[in-house]
């Protein structure tokens, strides 16, 4: 009697590294290209707007999700209620916790408990998420990576009549060595001068990173003539010592439309003012990132529970607690919490395979050459055609060898060029 085995079926395939990067929470995300023009302007002006990058159906998402925080309707937020406080003492830089508002209050009484809650990618699938967002991760892979490092959350509230956060550097509160730092604010309500949109300090990403006179905070000290501030973050320049700095720049409101994404680096000014508005809310979802291959210790918050054995005890870098989005690093890094498709999640093969390109681009290392040739200093021009007859030529290009060299002529040494 034969008996019939039924073929086991292979396990399916994995997707390409590539479109599995791609995909998250299930939805697949077609790639943005970043074109030359806006590398371009992000390195002129400190900053770049690219609008429409995160669709409708997402930034609908991250309004309910909002919504339903303000309200304390969010799992998380049950155990953990907010206590009554005096809201008229708060300002641009009070954050909040995962907690719910008073219940016997009313829903726009509610909303006003809330201004900001940083690194609730720790807690909430959503805000990781948002954080490793794959059309996010793109525009930055080109304009600070490719290697992109995942570091901070901020989720913003601000509903009507909220303060603003005064001039301020974003590498002051978050060093980077080298310094790598980048902001990327997705807009989940239009925003204008009016419910208090971004302003920033156009071309003052040329500035170092001014140090405080006191207090925490970062800064460029070893420069010799630089200058220690206080009142950063203040909202009113007259007792913030950065509004002199940026009074030496073009100071421009960048308007936002919901899904926009406004980019900046971790040196630029920037400051936002009060939400004027009687009924218009400026949420927005702040995130920031570091090349990969930087060094931080930063830590986002406490180092123990989950974080536990993720800071170095002799140099303190804190890179084990941040996200590897894109790329690889020669540095530690952590995994997401909750699972998202990024370059973390990805084997060191997988990982080294995208980034083979650049060990290829260095040519020819055997010779130490790096695909370089010799150059002929007395050679008419670099190309193998000669120029008109009638051409005007120096002393080096009319000289055949060094000894047909006008007397009065230097004798130039051997060059390299490529070829």
């Amino acid at each position: 009697m034969t008996t019939t085995v039924a073929a086991t079926a292979p396990p399916p395939a994995a997707p390409p590294a590539d479109r599995r990067l791609r995909t998250v929470g299930g939805k697949f995300y077609e790639p943005y290209r970043v074109s030359v023009a806006e590398y371009r302007t992000f390195r002129e002006q400190g900053f770049l707007v690219v609008r429409g990058l995160v669709d409708a159906e997402d930034i609908a998402e991250l309004r309910q999700h909002t919504e339903d925080l303000m309200q304390g309707r969010l799992p998380e937020q049950k155990s953990n209620p907010m206590g009554e406080r005096d809201l008229s003492k708060e300002t641009g830089t009070t954050a909040q916790g995962l907690e719910a508002p008073p219940e016997h209050l009313s829903p726009e009484e509610k909303a006003q408990y809330f201004l900001r809650i940083h690194m609730l990618h720790r807690k909430l699938e959503l805000h990781e998420r948002y954080l490793l967002h794959p059309r996010v991760l793109d525009v930055l892979e080109a304009i600070m990576g490719p290697d992109v490092l995942a570091m901070q959350t901020m989720l913003f509230l601000k509903p009507p009549g909220k303060p603003g956060q005064g001039w301020h550097q974003d590498s002051y509160y978050i060093p980077t060595h080298p310094d790598s730092l980048c902001g990327a604010w997705i807009a989940v309500d239009d925003c204008d001068e009016l419910n208090g949109a971004m302003w920033f300090a156009k071309g003052s990403q040329h500035e170092p990173v001014y140090p405080p006179s006191s207090g925490y905070g970062y800064g460029d000290r070893r420069l010799a003539d630089i200058r220690e501030v206080g009142g950063v973050s203040h909202p009113d320049d007259r007792h913030n010592d950065l509004a002199r700095i940026a009074d030496r720049y073009d100071q421009v409101l960048v308007s936002a439309k919901a899904g926009d994404v406004v980019f900046f680096g971790g040196h630029i000014l920037h400051r936002s003012k009060t939400n004027f508005t009687a009924d218009r809310y400026r949420r927005a979802f702040v995130s920031h990132y570091c090349n990969a291959r930087s060094f931080t210790q930063w830590t986002g918050g406490p180092t123990d529970g989950p974080n536990a054995g993720a800071i170095d005890p002799e140099t303190k870098m804190a890179n084990g607690l941040h996200i590897l989005a894109r790329g690889d690093s020669h540095l530690p890094f952590a995994k997401p919490r909750f699972g998202t498709n990024c370059a973390a999640i990805l084997t060191a093969e997988e990982r080294r395979a995208a980034t083979e390109f650049a060990a290829r681009a260095m040519g020819d290392m055997d010779s130490g050459m790096m695909g370089m040739e010799d150059a002929d200093p007395y050679a008419t021009d670099d190309h193998d055609d000669e120029p008109a007859a009638n051409t005007p030529r120096g002393p080096y290009s009319q000289a055949r060898t060094a000894d047909a060299l006008p007397a009065d002529v230097p004798r130039p040494t051997a060059l390299i060029t490529t070829r």
